[in-house]
């Protein structure tokens, strides 16, 4: 999957991911991919929650090893 941006979210736990995404799609144009590497098993709820509750869309979700991935279109 292409991302245009990248954000190391590992090690941080709720909210923070979270707000560091929200702080990195305010800098993004619209159609741009950001892709979120996190830790927190809770993040797999966290970003599809996210995702409905600001209009922007969750376009993939995978888990790989002890990483989380999530993948944010930008409205």
């Amino acid at each position: 999957m292409h991302a245009d941006r990248e954000l190391d979210a590992r090690g941080l736990n709720c909210p923070l991911p979270i707000l560091k995404a929200k702080k990195a799609l305010a800098e993004m144009q619209s159609g741009e991919v950001l892709k979120i590497v996190a830790t927190d098993p809770g993040s797999m709820r966290d970003f599809q929650s996210f995702a409905r509750q600001t209009g922007n869309e969750l376009v993939e979700q995978t888990r790989a090893a002890d990483e989380y991935l999530h993948y944010l279109k930008r409205r």
